[in-house]
């Protein structure tokens, strides 16, 4: 298969990378490990047993993380950094904000699945406004209307977990990143609902234009969340327990809101 073709096939693939990498407040950090002494290098890998992670498979998904690791920083960092180049920033927020719009049926059905109907009603009244006002959602009007500026979004996993579904046990999928068991089917739960990827799912034809979309979002989330993956494992003692803390802290956070 012609390089081309295998990029067209893989990026729409791609389009939920590095899944909640982003870091908090909360997030351990540590001190190079050259500074440390060995009390304080044990001090500061006892502070991510603080996040509670089931981890039986921790020598397999350490392994799926070096590689990730090595594909990120080789491949799709420099595509990261093409995009920055070639689109002025706000272009690039323009195109972010017509993304995240047309995800409305990922948090639309998912607040619905778990009663939250206000919630619903409110993500129902941000795509309105957003889509007719705000130019098939390139400007995020929503955010000019305190009841709909900071309305939490809701996915799948979301909603497994409000069902109380176990979330099994941490793993880290090859090239998309930290996840769970529960959190890995959210994933493909998020990939049917999202709009932009129906095309190419439908079709699975790298020649035509179907590819487009889904492409279009995986290459406009590389920035943000490769310096959300850099930041969660910035001066960590062990960048693998760094990420894996971060991942069980924002995905709680989520969860219970």
């Amino acid at each position: 298969m012609k390089t081309a073709h295998l990029y067209r096939f893989l990026l729409p693939a791609l389009s939920l990378l590095l899944v909640d990498c982003s870091s908090t407040e909360a997030t351990p950090t540590a001190k190079p490990a050259a500074k440390l002494t060995a009390s304080e290098a044990t001090d500061s890998l006892d502070d991510y047993a603080v996040v509670e992670a089931s981890d039986p498979l921790e020598g397999l998904n350490r392994a799926t993380f070096k590689l990730n690791d090595g594909i990120y920083n080789y491949l799709f960092r420099p595509v990261a950094k093409g995009y920055e180049l070639v689109t002025p920033k706000p272009m690039r927020q323009g195109i972010d904000n017509v993304y995240e719009n047309a995800k409305f049926p990922v948090r639309f059905v998912n607040s619905g699945l778990q009663g939250k109907f206000k919630r619903a009603g409110q993500e129902a009244q941000k795509f309105g406004v957003n889509t007719f006002a705000g130019f098939g959602g390139l400007i995020k009007q929503s955010d000019r209307i305190p009841s709909l500026a900071e309305v939490p979004a809701e996915d799948t996993a979301q909603t497994l977990a409000k069902w109380r579904i176990g979330k099994g046990p941490y793993l880290v999928l090859p090239v998309l990143g930290p996840s769970t068991v529960r959190d890995a089917v959210g994933l493909a739960g998020d990939y049917a609902l999202n709009p932009v990827n129906w095309g190419f799912a439908l079709r699975g034809d790298a020649d035509d234009f179907a590819w487009i979309p889904s492409t279009g979002n995986t290459v406009r989330q590389l920035p943000t969340q490769l310096s959300k993956y850099d930041e969660a494992k910035a001066n960590s003692v062990d960048p693998y327990l760094s990420v894996r803390s971060t991942y069980f802290q924002n995905r709680k956070a989520v969860e219970e809101d």
